[in-house]
């Protein structure tokens, strides 16, 4: 089954999305800060989903990859909207939703809203309430002074050249979402892959959020040699056999 894609319009602004039709549940992927639904995981995903003739869809959030919108406006608000308006227009009926860094927190809120429909939550170092407790402290002096001054600072990455500019904006809209220290009262079935060796979300700052979770069927699986993407070959057969466990397969 080869893959069909569009654009919702989301306030304003589309947001660009490719499927794969296949058997459900419906496997949704939740990207990280400034990922595109192109990356290595997103699209194994693609690739699994189409050979093993599973529903499968992706999006790029507001001001990511091919969507609309001005990424310096980005919010978790808004991409938390995103991925609501996803699921409920283009779904139905359960779904496994599969989030990696920021994108696990915002499969956890998704998954707040929508309660019924999720059936499990698989997720690659999922940073909640990064905003607040990762990124935050990790600003330097440098850092702080532009935000306070101009509203907004770029912050080198090891990701990409340019760096990833960090508003004000999205550090206070992110206190709103908090989620830890929990409880977090999901009840779904969730499968955590979490690096060692991950220098942007500690191992303990993920086991904090499996341990806040209410479901009783919660697997943190510690890759020690892991880093934060988690997309070799090794790792992303571990995502699929834990998509799998979750869908039923």
């Amino acid at each position: 089954m080869s893959e069909t894609s569009g654009a919702l319009e989301v306030q304003g602004a589309k947001v660009a999305w490719r499927r794969v039709l296949g058997c459900g549940p419906t496997v949704v992927w939740l990207g990280g800060f400034r990922s595109e639904m192109s990356g290595t995981k997103a699209q194994a995903l693609a690739d699994w989903a189409t050979a093993v003739d599973r529903d499968f869809l992706r999006f790029d959030y507001f001001g990511h990859g091919i969507s609309g919108g001005n990424f310096e406006a980005g919010t978790i608000t808004r991409w938390r909207l995103d991925a609501l308006a996803v699921i409920d227009q283009l779904t139905e009926g359960p779904l496994v939703l599969v989030g990696s860094s920021m994108g696990g927190w915002l499969a956890c809120l998704t998954t707040l809203a929508r309660p019924a429909r999720v059936k499990g939550l698989a997720l690659i170092a999922p940073a909640a309430d990064f905003t607040d407790r990762l990124l935050a402290p990790s600003l330097p002096p440098e850092g702080l002074e532009a935000i306070e001054r101009d509203g907004v600072w770029n912050r080198p990455s090891a990701y990409d050249p340019q760096g990833y500019p960090i508003t004000r904006l999205l550090l206070e809209d992110g206190a709103r979402w908090s989620i830890l220290p929990g409880p977090v009262s999901i009840t779904a079935p969730a499968r955590i892959l979490q690096g060692g060796d991950d220098p942007d979300v500690p191992w303990r700052h993920a086991l904090d959020l499996a341990l806040a979770l209410e479901s009783e069927d919660v697997v943190f699986s510690l890759i020690r040699d892991g880093d934060h993407r988690l997309s070799r070959p090794a790792d992303i057969a571990r995502l699929i056999g834990a998509i799998e466990e979750l869908a039923g397969s």
